[in-house]
């Protein structure tokens, strides 16, 4: 017992030393005079993102985006911004979050971007701190930014994130009239998602009439979130009159209409209904694609009815569909659940080889499950594997190995 304590000890010391080195090495990797060194903006953005997953320290985590020169243009430093700004609020740091953002709007090259600003407003309402997106919004002259669609679209999308409907509501009817901004499809879009997820769907129909007015046709994405909005409001009527409005208004009723009533159906338990209704598009030549089997696999799933799951993912796999992640996931905690460990284990080599692992609580559901039907040898295999892909969960999987029987 003690020689296994100075051998967890010394592995927590060799993490903490690594650890270390790395946050102290980090300055000279984003420093500007070393960026040069760098193969690629890429791999710049790669380290940094690595780095705040990591932090949690205010002041470091400022450090690190500074030192990055982080573009909102850039998709990874989008990532690497959005984690050090849910890191901060989530520790309460809002005025690191103040720091951290006004910086970025007034640091930017010239000409002054708005996409800077954008950024910025939505990722206040990411921390919970509608105030300042509102501030910024409104701020955004003294910036010499130019205030457009694109920012109260931003403004909007601040406070869905921020589940301030009433907000939301002022804003879309009053703001576009005081500075003589023009919404567009994307602006409707956002208003229609904002009355559905707050239990107002039917002020939806509304929204589609002011579209009608400015002759802005609705998408298949608008009448999309009204099917989902009814669906969970659980008027049925509804959905039927939306899917008559899309005909009228010429707008295809694709597969991706059907996938979403399919996943609302398998989210309200009701995935017998979602498989009937996945076999009169069958009937009707429409092709399901990978998301129809995945809803339904889920949702199957999420009822404990592994044999329907299973068959399901044997004919989406036999059709040429590709299972994503989730998929692999749900039906390994099922498999776990029910106890049938062995083909737990198959389908988590087939997630492992794509690069895919489940979480620590299933992968030790699963290890455990088959150390206790004798595969010892299997399971610590596959904690091997674990633990080289994931090292800073070693120390955990070291207490996991130790309770397996000899």
């Amino acid at each position: 017992m003690a020689f296994l304590l100075r051998i967890r000890t010394s592995e927590s010391l060799f993490h903490t030393v690594i650890r270390f080195r790395l946050l102290s090495s980090a300055s000279l990797i984003l420093t500007p005079s070393s960026k040069t060194s760098l193969t690629s903006n890429h791999k710049k953005s790669r380290e940094v993102l690595s780095l705040l997953k990591t932090e949690n320290n205010p002041n470091r985590i400022l450090e690190i985006c500074r030192s990055a020169s982080l573009s909102p243009d850039y998709h990874v430093d989008r990532i690497a911004f959005s984690v050090a700004v849910v890191t901060l609020a989530k520790e309460k740091h809002f005025a690191a979050v103040s720091e951290l953002l006004d910086g970025f709007i007034q640091n930017q090259p010239n000409p002054k971007s708005e996409s800077f600003a954008v950024r910025a407003i939505i990722l206040y309402g990411r921390a919970n701190m509608l105030d300042r997106a509102l501030q910024t919004f409104h701020n955004l002259e003294q910036y010499e930014i130019p205030r457009t669609v694109k920012s109260l679209n931003a403004l909007l999308f601040a406070c869905l994130m921020a589940k301030d409907y009433r907000e939301a509501k002022r804003i879309y009817f009053e703001t576009p009239k005081i500075y003589g901004i023009e919404p567009d499809l994307e602006t409707y879009n956002r208003m229609i998602r904002i009355l559905c997820e707050s239990g107002s769907t039917s002020l939806s129909y509304s929204i589609v009439a002011d579209m009608e007015r400015k002759w802005i046709k609705p998408t298949a994405s608008s009448f999309g979130l009204m099917i989902a909005g009814f669906y969970k409001e659980e008027k049925y009527d509804d959905v039927r009159k939306v899917l008559r409005m899309m005909k009228e208004f010429g707008v295809h009723v694709g597969i991706s209409t059907y996938n979403i009533m399919i996943q609302c159906l398998c989210q309200r338990k009701k995935s017998a209904e979602a498989k009937a209704l996945l076999c009169g598009v069958m009937c009707s030549r429409m092709r399901p694609n990978s998301a129809t089997y995945s809803h339904l696999i889920h949702g199957f799933c999420s009822e404990e009815n592994l044999d329907e799951a299973m068959n399901l993912f044997e004919v989406m796999v036999k059709s040429g569909y590709k299972p994503d992640s989730e998929c692999y996931f749900a039906l390994m905690h099922c498999l776990c659940k029910e106890g049938d460990f062995e083909t737990g284990l198959i389908l988590c080599k087939e997630s492992m080889e794509k690069n895919w692992v489940p979480s620590f609580s299933v992968m030790k559901w699963l290890v455990n499950g088959l150390a206790s039907l004798s595969k010892v040898e299997e399971a610590k295999k596959l904690i091997a594997q674990v633990k080289q892909r994931f090292t800073r969960n070693a120390d955990l999987w070291n207490e996991v190995e130790a309770e397996l029987p000899h």
